[in-house]
């Protein structure tokens, strides 16, 4: 596999997610959606500024060759890692794999590694909760998301499309993205509106220890899992009539869940990849994500 290189100048320009860059779109916008996307973008820079660090001019390739480098288990981190070193692009790099980012950190900040290649939302998360690490400025990879449903069924396939064409169109899926990506002031979660009837239930399959797409909130009291991805699904189910129920586990268990139809869908923050595409069908992607090298801080040391 070859190293997918993304030379973007800063994270900022690829943390910021519009609805534009989500759909496709190349349709004007009002001057209230571009003031929206000004806000993201300087927030985004700002975010980027504070969380880069030191590690700023480093460059991705020469610090993970030789490394020892922490993945998630079944990601495309873990896949382009794997690939990578495989083809001999990463020197003498040994790679180890943990069944959640957060444990891949812990590991980092104890110095039994030298990276972590997580997506860009959770390692934000993850540096502003860990003191001493950064993130690199240059992005690893580029990858779209998109939701996974079984090959078999293509009515639900078609079914999500046109449901996620209507998110993107009435501003749904960018008033999520601004919520939990671009922190636009103002903006908020989704709710589902009222007067629906509801003809059965949909099973969503995640992984939920990837924040801000999915992840456990107890702030209410109540143990839940929330994240732009639950919300997007919900969404979508609305516009079916069906109720969305989420069920937890290894993010290696989601294409096989959805294969054996234990789950009707699988979202997950969950990258479209031709080994991925043999095994299960992908919706239309509904935002772009990257994939980062976390590194401690050598200031901080």
């Amino acid at each position: 596999m070859k190293l997918k290189k993304i030379l973007a100048a800063f994270l900022a320009a690829a943390m910021c997610v519009s609805l534009a860059s989500c759909s496709g779109d190349t349709g004007s916008s009002s001057s209230a959606e571009t003031e929206s996307s000004s806000a993201a973008e300087s927030s985004s820079e700002e975010s980027a500024a504070e969380t880069s660090g030191n590690a700023a001019a480093q460059d991705p390739t020469e610090v993970l060759t030789d490394a020892r480098i922490g993945v998630q288990l079944g990601t495309t981190g873990d896949q382009y890692i794997d690939g990578d070193i495989q083809d001999g692009l990463l020197g003498s790099a040994e790679l180890t794999r943990y069944s959640k980012g957060m444990e891949a950190v812990q590991a980092l900040l104890q110095d039994k590694l030298d990276a972590v290649v997580i997506d860009n939302e959770p390692a934000k998360v993850f540096v502003e909760e860990n003191e001493g690490l950064v993130i690199l400025d240059s992005a690893y990879t580029e990858e779209d998301y998109a939701i996974c449903i079984a090959k078999d069924n293509t009515e639900l396939l078609e079914q999500f499309n046109t449901a996620i064409g209507e998110l993107k169109e009435d501003g749904t899926l960018q008033q999520l993205l601004d919520y939990y990506i671009n922190g636009v002031e103002g903006a908020e979660p989704y709710t589902s509106p009222e007067g629906i009837t509801y003809n059965g239930t949909l099973t969503m399959a995640t992984n939920a220890e990837f924040p801000p797409y999915e992840y456990h909130d107890s702030s209410s009291g109540e143990d839940k899992i929330v994240g732009l991805d639950v919300d997007f699904a919900r969404a979508i189910c609305d516009k079916l009539g069906m109720e969305l129920e989420v069920t937890d586990m290894a993010f290696d268990s989601i294409i096989p869940a959805v294969q054996s139809g234990k789950a009707d869908f699988g979202a997950a923050g969950m990258t479209v990849t031709p080994d991925r595409e043999e095994n299960v069908s992908f919706t239309d992607s509904y935002c772009t994500g990257i994939q980062v090298v976390i590194v401690k801080d050598a200031a901080a040391e």
